[in-house]
């Protein structure tokens, strides 16, 4: 994997991050940047195609950079991040009082679903570590532990129909995440959680990734290889191996299902109207989860950029193009589309969408905050239609709890305001 970004128009500080998790000259920068683990000139010689030697903690979906911002920022009163901050405040999930509902078996599709009780108590447990990472509040940190202890300990099984690489997909990130922003707090059981993730959600992942359930690789939706990727990801980076952080970055670069990055955005409509589109996966499907798809893939991209590697902009900024995209269409207006083809079920049947799916169109998930700070903030790029769809219809980002009662408002963890506005 190229450690080099091919912009040429980053901030110069951002220079200067970037480039401390690549040369072992960056050593006192880290230091002074708050990185979580210590850094060696051996461990920052990198190769091609490798992940990181040493993977820096917090790494995920927030960076120490991340945190440190959000609460000077709230404690100094400043907005946007304080419009953030309150929105996370008041969401119920985020109280200090949440109890957890930790089950030995977890199951979405089919007979006895529960998997509800899993999603909403990771949207509790991330919730009440953002408090204390930005608000310092000790109740908030034994919240987080509390209830991630009791699932690493409790948890045995992933089950249910084909919705169950779904449940592992996206709550395997999610609680990774959750994970990773309590791993220095003395009451969390991180080997307890890196060892259940090994040994539930990780064989689901790897089992889907390699197998799609026995079905045709193009049968099954984008989003269900980008959870996937992202799950893998997040557990490579939480338990510090490399193998797996490389199994989901050199899937999003070559895989050959949907969620790889050249099937996931299968056509590149050019200049239209002065900004380069690319036509989503999901876009003939319909709009709930065309956006839900810049969530699960802006994910994956955000843990990989704070270990160093720029999926963001890889093979021509292909992301950002379907990201304006999707955007566009979901602000109402018109998008070119190509008649979309695949094979399904068992023995690749070809099916055909041959226009746009206007099903769940303008639907409000937070997923909008990250792309914008990074192509507009980060890089200094005209993201027209991701930026209009942030300020004019999201702003400021909640998260779980905030954007309905049903497993979609839970896909993505949110307040982007609070932990990405720069």
């Amino acid at each position: 994997m190229s450690r080099t970004s091919p912009h040429q128009h980053h901030h110069p500080a951002e220079l200067s991050r970037r480039g401390l998790l690549k040369t072992a000259g960056g050593l006192t920068a880290a230091v002074a940047l708050g990185a979580a683990s210590a850094v060696t000139t051996a461990a920052v010689a990198t190769t091609a195609d490798a992940a990181p030697a040493t993977f820096t903690h917090p790494g995920m979906l927030h960076n120490a950079g991340d945190i440190n911002r959000a609460r000077v920022r709230v404690a100094a009163g400043d907005d946007p991040w304080l419009s953030g901050w309150r929105r996370l405040t008041a969401n119920s999930h985020a109280q200090s009082t949440w109890t957890p509902r930790a089950q030995a078996t977890v199951i979405r599709g089919g007979t006895g679903q529960n998997y509800g009780l899993l999603y909403h108590d990771i949207a509790a447990a991330y919730q009440n570590a953002l408090r204390w990472q930005v608000g310092g509040t000790e109740a908030n940190a034994r919240c987080a532990a509390t209830i991630l202890n009791a699932w690493s300990r409790t948890l045995r099984s992933i089950t249910g129909n084909a919705d169950r690489f779904l449940a592992a997909g996206i709550y395997g990130w999610q609680f990774a995440n959750a994970c990773e922003l309590m791993r220095a707090y003395r009451g969390f059981d991180l080997a307890a959680a890196q060892n259940m993730m090994v040994r539930v959600f990780y064989p689901l992942n790897n089992q889907f990734l390699t197998g799609h359930n026995d079905a045709c690789v193009t049968n099954y939706w984008a989003n269900w290889d980008l959870c996937t990727m992202a799950s893998i990801m997040a557990i490579g980076i939480l338990t510090d191996n490399a193998a797996k952080y490389d199994q989901a970055v050199n899937y999003f670069k070559t895989g050959a299902g949907n969620g790889s990055i050249r099937h996931a955005v299968p056509f590149l409509h050019g200049n239209v109207d002065g900004y380069d589109l690319g036509q989503w996966q999901e876009s003939g499907r319909d709009q709930g989860h065309a956006v839900m798809g810049m969530g699960q893939m802006g994910a994956l991209c955000e843990m990989a950029w704070n270990q160093g590697d720029d999926l963001y902009s890889y093979d021509g900024r292909r992301f950002m193009k379907a990201a304006q995209y999707v955007a566009k269409y979901n602000l109402g207006m018109n998008v070119p589309y190509t008649t979309y083809t695949w094979g399904s079920g068992q023995n690749c049947a070809q099916q055909s969408q041959t226009v746009i799916g206007s099903g769940s169109r303008g639907q409000v998930r937070p997923v909008w905050a990250m792309l914008h700070f990074h192509y507009n903030r980060r890089l200094y790029l005209d993201d027209r239609y991701i930026s209009q769809m942030y300020y004019n219809v999201v702003a400021p980002e909640g998260g779980g709890g905030d954007y309905g009662s049903t497993s979609g408002g839970y896909d993505q963890l949110g307040f982007g305001t609070l932990m990405y506005a720069k």
